[in-house]
C-alpha cells in the first residue's frame, strides 16, 4: 500500500498506530484546516518517525515559518496551500530548501540524530524533503506549467473543492470540467518529469489518478475512516433488528 496514503486533520496518536496495523504506510497531516498545536505536531511525527509511516504536512500558512518547522521536527514533505501565480510559488517554496537552492535555516534535532550534521546533510535533506506547490486558486492554474518547473518545486498537488470555488463553478463535482483541470496539472507534472498526488475519495477519482500516474493517492480523510465505522455499526445493528 505504497501508493495510498490517510489525510489525518486531528491528533490521535491512535488512529496513527490503527492505520500502520491495517497497512497504511503513508499520512497526509492537514494543518490548515485541522487541530494540532506545535508541541502536539511535534509528538505526532515523532511517532509517525517511529512508525516508519512518512508524513507529508499541508502547512497552515504559505510562509516560512509554517514550512521550516514542520520540516525541522522531521515532515518528509509540505503541500503549500494558496499559491497564487510562478512568482508567488517560486519566493515561498525556497522556504522549503537548503541554500544555495533555497532559505531554510537551519536547526539541529530529530532529523540529524540530534548530532553535528555531515557535510552532506543539508544537500541529503533537500532530496529527501519534498515540496509539492497546491494547486487551488485560478492564478496558480494558470501558471501551472511554470510552478512545476521551479528547482524548489517537487510536485503538484491539486486542491479539486477550492480550484472549482475559484474558478466560479461552486461544488466541486469531479464532472467534466473539474476533470479538465486535474488532467492539466498530471499532466504539467508529468511532463516537468516530477510528480503529483491525488485527492481521490471516490473510486471514479481513483481510477482517473492511476490512469494519470499520480505518485500517491489520497484516499480518506480521518472524518471520513470514523463516520463509515458509525455508518457500519447502526446499519449492523439494523439488520440484527437491535434499532429500528
Amino acid at each position: 500500500m505504497e501508493n495510498v496514503a490517510l489525510w489525518i486533520s486531528q491528533p490521535h496518536f491512535s488512529f496513527l498506530e490503527m492505520a500502520k496495523l491495517c497497512g497504511y504506510r503513508k499520512m497526509v497531516v492537514e494543518l490548515e484546516h485541522g487541530t494540532f498545536d506545535l508541541a502536539t505536531l511535534d509528538q505526532f511525527l515523532a511517532l509517525a518517525k517511529a512508525l516508519d509511516i512518512p508524513a507529508i504536512c499541508k502547512v497552515i500558512a504559505p510562509n516560512v515559518e509554517s514550512i521550516q518547522q514542520v520540516l525541522d521536527f522531521g515532515a518528509q514533505g509540505v503541500v503549500i496551500p494558496h499559491v497564487r501565480d510562478v512568482a508567488h510559488a517560486a519566493e515561498i517554496s525556497k522556504a522549503a530548501k537548503y541554500p544555495p537552492l533555497g532559505v531554510r535555516s537551519y536547526t539541529g534535532g530529530r532529523i540529524y540524530d540530534y548530532t553535528r550534521p555531515s557535510t552532506t546533510a543539508f544537500e541529503d535533506e533537500n532530496r529527501r524533503t519534498k515540496c509539492y506547490a497546491m494547486i487551488e486558486t485560478a492564478e496558480s492554474l494558470a501558471d501551472v506549467e511554470k510552478i512545476v518547473a521551479l528547482d524548489t518545486v517537487d510536485g503538484l498537488f491539486p486542491g479539486p473543492s477550492d480550484l472549482a470555488l475559484a474558478c466560479g463553478r461552486g461544488a466541486y463535482a469531479f464532472n467534466d470540467i473539474d476533470r479538465a483541470d486535474l488532467t492539466r496539472i498530471a499532466r504539467a507534472a508529468r511532463n516537468a518529469g516530477k510528480s503529483w498526488i491525488m485527492p481521490a475519495w471516490t473510486p471514479a477519482e481513483r481510477q482517473f489518478a492511476l490512469e494519470e500516474g499520480a505518485e500517491l493517492l489520497v484516499v480518506a480523510t480521518q472524518n471520513m475512516v470514523l463516520r463509515a465505522g458509525v455508518e457500519s455499526t447502526v446499519s449492523a445493528l439494523r439488520r440484527e433488528n437491535v434499532v429500528g
